[in-house]
């Protein structure tokens, strides 16, 4: 049960790793198109703003960052031996809810 617990908290870090990478070179690419642009993009018709893609991209990094630490959380965890189990009450979580949050520290009770 360890062994594949760990290995989902490592796949959920390794894919909000993957997703803070890319993000940020998107961001950079916001940026560095922003900096060359020489229109007014907030009243571009054609579509989204420059600002609001990066707003987009800040929010969803932000969100992966807060990711990538709940999955350091779990990892620790994991290596004191009290992955699986409550942070407020102490009970298991079942089996079930770690397969599918595998960054959870709650019963279904406390969640």
């Amino acid at each position: 049960m360890e062994d594949e617990a760990r290995r989902r908290v490592l796949a959920v870090r390794e894919d909000a790793l993957r997703t803070v990478a890319e993000l940020d070179r998107r961001i950079h690419d916001v940026v560095t198109a922003r900096a060359d642009a020489n229109s007014d993009d907030e009243h571009d018709p054609e579509g989204a703003t420059l600002a609001f893609e990066r707003s987009q991209a800040d929010a969803i990094r932000a969100a992966a960052l807060r990711r990538l630490d709940d999955a350091e959380q779990a990892m620790r965890r994991l290596d004191s031996g009290e992955y699986g189990r409550c942070a407020v009450c102490g009970e298991p979580i079942p089996e079930g809810r770690l397969e599918a949050r595998p960054l959870t520290d709650r019963c279904v009770r406390h969640a």
